[in-house]
C-alpha cells in the first residue's frame, strides 16, 4: 500500500466537521464547485435586491405619473415636462405615443381620418413597452438558470467528492466510520450549497416574474387608454 495515499488521500479524522473545515479539506474540484455556487448565490441575492428595489421605484413613479395624467392638466405640458426625456417606463410610453401623435397631427386631415394615426401610435407604444420590459427583465434568465442547474452542479461536486473519497478509502483498506464520514460530509456539502443557491433563485424568479407581468399589464392598459384618448382627439381635428 502506498504510504503517501494512506496519509494524504483522506482528511485527518480529528472530529472537526465545521463548514470551513469541510471546505478546506475538500478535493480541488469540489472546492471549485463550491466557490462557483457561492458566487452564484451572492449574485442571485444582488439581482433580487436590485429587482425588488427597481420594481418598487417604477410602480411608485407610475402611480405619481398617472395622478398627474388624470388630473385634467394639459397633455402638451406633461409631455414637455416628462415625455421628452422620460425617467421611468410609463413616462417613456407616454412620450412615445405623444411624440408620434404630434408628428401625425401635421399630416393632412384625410390621413388622420383613415385611422393610420391610431395604428402608428399603437405601434410606438408597443415597441416602447417591449423595450422597457426587456430592460426590467435583465438578469432574469440568470435567476432561472441558477434555480434549474444549481442543484445539478452541486450534485456533480458531491459525486466527484464521493468518488475521490472511495478511492482513498480503498487505498487505506479502512472502512471505519471516523475515516469514511469526513469525506462523505465534504461531498454532500457541495449539494447543500447548490440547494442554498437554487432555492432562493427559484422563489425569487417566480415572485419577480409575477410582479413584472403585472407591471407590463399596467403599461399596456395605460397605453390602450391613452391611445383611445389620442384617437378621439385626432378625429376631432379632422
Amino acid at each position: 500500500m502506498d504510504p503517501t495515499v494512506t496519509s494524504t488521500a483522506l482528511p485527518a479524522t480529528n472530529g472537526d466537521l465545521s463548514l470551513i473545515t469541510l471546505f478546506l479539506q475538500a478535493d480541488i474540484v469540489v472546492k471549485l464547485v463550491m466557490l462557483l455556487l457561492l458566487l452564484a448565490s451572492i449574485w442571485v441575492w444582488a439581482i433580487v435586491f436590485e429587482k425588488i428595489t427597481t420594481l418598487r421605484r417604477v410602480n411608485k413613479q407610475a402611480s405619481a405619473f398617472e395622478d398627474r395624467f388624470w388630473s385634467g392638466g394639459s397633455l402638451e405640458d406633461l409631455y414637455d415636462q416628462e415625455g421628452v426625456r422620460p425617467s421611468h417606463p410609463m413616462a417613456a410610453v407616454f412620450g412615445a405615443a405623444m411624440g408620434e401623435w404630434r408628428r401625425s397631427s401635421r399630416v393632412a386631415g384625410a390621413d388622420m381620418a383613415r385611422g393610420s394615426v391610431r395604428d402608428r401610435i399603437d405601434r410606438a407604444m408597443n415597441v416602447t413597452v417591449t423595450r422597457e420590459m426587456e430592460r426590467l427583465e435583465r438578469w432574469m434568465v440568470f435567476l432561472a438558470s441558477v434555480g434549474s442547474i444549481g442543484p445539478f452542479v452541486g450534485l456533480f461536486g458531491t459525486v466527484w467528492g464521493i468518488m475521490h473519497s472511495f478511492s482513498a478509502i480503498a487505498a487505506m483498506h479502512n472502512t471505519n466510520l471516523s475515516v469514511v464520514a469526513p469525506g462523505i460530509a465534504e461531498a454532500l456539502f457541495a449539494t447543500a450549497i447548490g440547494l442554498v443557491a437554487a432555492i432562493p433563485a427559484v422563489l425569487a424568479y417566480n415572485q419577480i416574474s409575477t410582479s413584472l407581468a403585472r407591471f407590463a399589464s399596467r403599461l399596456e392598459g395605460f397605453g390602450v387608454e391613452f391611445g383611445a384618448i389620442l384617437s378621439r382627439q385626432s378625429e376631432e381635428r379632422v
